[in-house]
């Protein structure tokens, strides 16, 4: 059986919260990587790029783990944000589209040391099916449902052109995956229960221009960035 990953929401954490805690865990480990025992919220909060007061708030949602005068356990605050995204387990992912995208986050080395298992390559491409990327044989997308019950599939990654998206999303929905991760240019429609992110490069880019241009045109100081992120 397909296993979901857990949604930290649904304990009641606000969205905005948990779309921050990754970014909390990694200033950790960068932490942890350095020997740092300890870490008070101002300094956290300094190394992660929020304010301290956010963070402090966020990390309520979690439980008390700060001690005042001392801050926060590094290591054990790292098991924390690790087990409330549910990190503390592998997930199997399949990544959809093995063009210059796909390959890439085939080989990406971090996911393996953040709880994901890259379990299966798929693309239509008779060209490309065979090949050899980071380790796997590349699938064709007819064994997508095979695929995602024999390697118990937790995730779908969609690193396809905008016309095929819909569909490769769909197949992953009707074989039980419930969270998707699109590249894909364009908004899928999933039913209730399924979670999708999409990573749109262009409009990362774009919200980079505007805050380029707010800062040029001198509207772009401290207080107006806090209040645009809030």
């Amino acid at each position: 059986m397909t296993r979901r990953p857990p949604r930290p929401r649904e304990r009641g954490i606000p969205e905005a919260t948990v779309a921050r805690l990754p970014l909390y865990l990694r200033a950790l480990q960068a932490l942890d990587e350095r020997g740092t025992p300890t870490v008070s919220s101002e300094e956290l909060a300094s190394v992660a790029g929020v304010n301290s007061a956010k963070l402090r708030k966020d990390l309520s949602h979690l439980g008390s783990y700060g001690t005042r005068g001392v801050g926060y356990d590094v290591e054990y605050l790292i098991y924390q944000i690790s087990r409330e995204l549910g990190l503390t387990q592998d997930w199997s992912v399949a990544i959809v589209g093995v063009g210059n995208l796909g390959r890439a986050l085939a080989n990406y080395g971090g996911f393996g040391t953040r709880g994901f298992r890259i379990a299966a390559l798929l693309d239509a491409d008779p060209a490309v099916v065979g090949d050899a990327v980071a380790g796997l044989r590349v699938g064709h997308i007819d064994s997508l449902e095979e695929v995602v019950a024999r390697e118990h599939v937790s995730i779908g990654v969609i690193a396809t052109p905008a016309a095929a998206a819909q569909g490769v999303c769909d197949r992953f929905v009707g074989a039980g995956v419930t969270s998707v991760l699109n590249f894909a240019p364009v908004v899928l429609n999933v039913p209730d229960g399924v979670d999708v992110r999409k990573v749109d490069l262009s409009i990362e880019l774009q919200i980079l221009a505007f805050h380029e241009q707010r800062k040029a045109d001198g509207r772009g100081g401290p207080e107006w960035i806090e209040a645009l992120e809030a």
